[in-house]
């Protein structure tokens, strides 16, 4: 049996001034890589095929991950249901939660619980659905977390503030004692010449509203790019009494597509959303210029969503100064046979390039 490594806590790292890196985006992961259907995008891969899984948690913590996020983000009762999954449902949040504290424990490395979004409850708005239904199916997930062992619950991407704080709830109901995370995914909703959840509460009014209902920390994923997801976290910046998290989607939203379900595809116009999202896949040096960016604005719990890939983590991580494994491998063009400084391709070469001959 491997020893287990011991880590700081969540809370102790962050009241220490240090920051949290937390990879994230397992769905689109697993989508590209042909294991997960676009459309209910369930994680069955956690059942057919764990050990890729488990390749890729241990993957984002080569990349510098400081977290192992368990692969339970859709994985409540209404979507395994909507696959005719629901009898795999305790199975699946297990084997994810298992193999998450496995790694976890192997690498140093703090293992985190997942609950997400329920779509009824949104569809029933302003009604607001059956909240007694949605609260049972984050607290049977967050109860499989707390008995895997899990560090803290990451409670995410919720359009309405009102069922990010049945999320609230339910962590502190159910995992006492354990931090929890708290993270909105903000649409195109505007109150007062502000960003506003899709139930119409001001972002940072929703934040600290959060934090007042015992959120530890509280902030923004998914749904929007580091482009239009950094003027909101600034203004949070200034006014949230809780630690900041900042976990975007990492394509090239813009103030015309501010989100990435809005955004097109630059040659046809088409929305890319959410088969064709490759064309607007931001790069290193963005993610490399959003860590700086939240960095210089105090926010210490960061992250990527949907498009992530190891690349982008260790480009995250770098940003912060850091030499994760995966640094070892970062890229040295000095060596390289065009680029590299002193290198002197053949005159021949660089006018075919050119296209000077």
């Amino acid at each position: 049996m491997t020893e287990k490594k011991q880590c700081k806590g969540l809370l102790e790292r962050l009241r220490n001034g240090e920051t949290v890196i937390c990879a994230e985006g397992y769905l689109l992961v697993f989508e590209r890589r042909g294991y997960l259907t676009a459309g209910a995008f369930v994680p069955e891969v956690v059942l057919e095929h764990p050990e890729l899984v488990r390749q890729q948690y241990e993957e984002f913590v080569h990349a510098g991950s400081d977290v192992v996020l368990a692969f339970t983000f859709y994985a409540h009762r209404e979507k395994m249901a909507l696959i005719g999954r629901e009898n795999d449902l305790e199975r699946l949040n297990k084997d994810a939660l298992r193999m998450a504290r496995e790694v976890a424990d192997q690498t140093g490395t703090l293992m985190a619980g997942n609950i997400s979004k329920v779509q009824s409850y949104e569809s029933e708005l302003p009604k607001s659905g059956d909240q007694e239904k949605v609260k049972e199916m984050f607290k049977e997930q967050i109860l499989w977390a707390v008995e895997a062992g899990a560090d803290y619950i990451a409670a995410e991407t919720f359009h309405t503030f009102s069922e990010a704080l049945l999320a609230v709830e339910a962590c502190k109901e159910c995992a006492p004692g354990k931090p929890c995370v708290v993270t909105l995914a903000i649409q195109r909703s505007i109150i007062d010449g502000k960003p506003a959840t899709a139930d119409g509460v001001e972002v940072c009014e929703a934040l600290n509203r959060l934090a007042d209902a015992g959120a530890d920390v509280v902030g923004l994923n998914c749904a929007r790019g580091p482009a239009t997801m950094l003027p909101i976290l600034e203004d949070a910046a200034k006014k949230c009494k809780a630690p900041l998290a900042a976990v975007p989607v990492v394509y090239r939203t813009s103030e015309k597509t501010p989100t990435f379900m809005t955004i097109t595809d630059p040659m046809t116009d088409k929305p890319a959303f959410p088969i064709d999202l490759d064309c607007v896949q931001c790069s290193r040096t963005d993610i490399h210029n959003f860590g700086k960016r939240v960095q210089e604005l105090g926010i210490k719990y960061v992250g990527l969503c949907c498009g992530n890939s190891a690349h982008l983590t260790r480009s995250l991580a770098e940003s912060l100064g850091r030499k994760p494994p995966a640094s070892r491998y970062s890229p040295d063009l000095s060596k390289h046979w065009l680029l590299g400084k002193g290198n002197k391709p053949p005159q021949a070469i660089l006018d075919s390039m050119s296209g000077t001959n």
